[in-house]
């Protein structure tokens, strides 16, 4: 009896011991932060940001390891089944929390496999097309999708994406129908949509950002409650006419969930300091994002609100995905 009640304590009292070691010693070598999508989208402008402040500040490199493939969870089903010593984290986003409704055989659980850090940044996304489209206003695009059920086709960053679900509720909304088109990413899909071989999207601001001063896309509407400091001209689209819509992009890191909490609590002090430095603060102006920097519980509200948000729009929306 007593050897079999022993045998638990011994078992919690090692993994303590385990954790408490390994706080001690973190780091002890190079950091990966895992990207889910290609290089150039916003997720790897953050995550990059982020790397080249925090290795000088741990005395440890921190590289950047893009991942992308199947609207983000190949690179978070990475993340959430790496050891668990904090040597590699993931950059996530609100794609995460639209994908554990849409994808039904997820072999991980975003809420529960992996350990939330701090959100580093809020991104408005923004309805763009082509300068050369015949389109220059919201109220245009609906009577085109309209007349012309399908005829429209909008990129996203994959099946399962914020962006995919901007598109899906664009359509509920406004009674366009529109083709939805997934693309891995925020590079291929901009080239795409400069050179006219989609002709919208609702892709963050950052990776669009540019090109819109450049005159090369149009800005038709930005899909948050406000308007964007980066685009103050640029309506909402609740503005615009299509109401209940108000979705941004969070990014932030994560842990598996195993990590320990004093490496944990180490990350999210280290990383808030950078989003609250004056230096990160700028460029994060430059590119149109929002720095946040919150505790890891208030992450972790972030995504249980999200989560069962985005799980009635999938449900009202019939969208699925294997």
């Amino acid at each position: 009896m007593f050897k079999n009640f022993r045998k638990p304590l011994l078992t919690t009292a090692l993994c303590c011991a385990w954790a408490l070691a390994s706080a001690q010693t973190w780091p002890s070598k190079t950091l990966t932060i895992v990207v889910p999508f290609p290089a150039g989208g916003t997720t790897d402008v953050l995550a990059r940001a982020v790397a080249n402040k925090l290795s000088p500040a741990l005395g440890q490199p921190v590289i950047v390891d893009n991942k992308p493939g199947a609207g983000a969870t190949l690179g978070a089903d990475l993340v959430a089944k790496a050891q668990a010593d904090g040597h590699t984290l993931l950059m996530g986003a609100v794609h995460h929390t639209v994908a554990s409704s849409v994808y039904k055989n997820l072999k991980y659980s975003f809420e529960k496999d992996l350990a939330p850090i701090t959100t580093v940044a809020m991104v408005p996304n923004v309805m763009t097309v082509s300068a050369k489209s015949a389109y220059n206003s919201v109220k245009d695009v609906v009577a085109a999708g309209k007349a012309s059920p399908e005829k429209l086709a909008y990129g996203s960053n994959g099946n399962g994406t914020a962006q995919h679900m901007i598109g899906t509720q664009f359509q509920m909304e406004s009674g366009a129908k529109i083709l939805h088109v997934p693309y891995k990413g925020s590079a291929p899909l901009t080239t795409d949509l400069l050179g006219g071989q989609v002709d919208m999207s609702f892709d963050t601001i950052t990776p669009v950002l540019p090109f819109i001063k450049e005159g090369k896309l149009k800005a038709l509407a930005v899909t948050t409650a406000k308007r964007s400091s980066a685009l103050p001209n640029v309506p909402t689209l609740q503005e615009a006419g299509i109401p209940h819509i108000e979705i941004g992009t969070w990014f932030g890191l994560l842990a598996p969930a195993a990590t320990p909490k004093a490496v944990v609590a180490r990350l999210n002090a280290e990383v808030v300091k950078i989003i609250q430095s004056p230096e990160f603060k700028k460029q994060m102006m430059d590119i149109g994002a929002e720095p946040v920097g919150n505790k890891p519980e208030e992450m972790a509200k972030q995504i249980k609100e999200e989560t069962e948000k985005f799980a009635q729009l999938v449900k009202v929306g019939k969208v699925t995905l294997d």
